[in-house]
């Protein structure tokens, strides 16, 4: 893992998008696309796809009224309902975890 300074120093890199555990359960950045490009429903709507993912139920999980990836339900990585009514789900990509943010 690289550290939080290498992190920052990166050119675009942005702190706000630094995360932990492996699973990035700990992730609460901004990105909103997933490894295909789709983009992500709000976690907070249920069409296209109704969903029992919600703040109410997953609370502390970083579920809000927005569409970001995130990882409330233990799976291998971020994820997010896709805003394309042909495609349920999709894992997306956030970069990789580092020993420490320094927030």
């Amino acid at each position: 893992m690289i550290t939080s300074d290498v992190f920052t120093n990166l050119p675009g890199a942005d702190p706000v998008e630094c995360y932990t555990e492996l699973d990035a359960s700990d992730y609460r950045g901004i990105v909103n696309t997933t490894i295909s490009g789709e983009t992500c429903q709000k976690w907070t709507v249920q069409t296209p796809h109704p969903h029992t993912r919600t703040p109410s139920n997953f609370p502390d999980t970083g579920l809000g009224n927005h569409n970001y990836c995130r990882n409330p339900d233990a799976e291998i990585q971020t994820w997010c309902y896709t805003a394309n009514p042909a495609i349920r789900w999709e894992i997306c990509h956030v970069g990789y975890p580092l020993e420490s943010c320094g927030i």
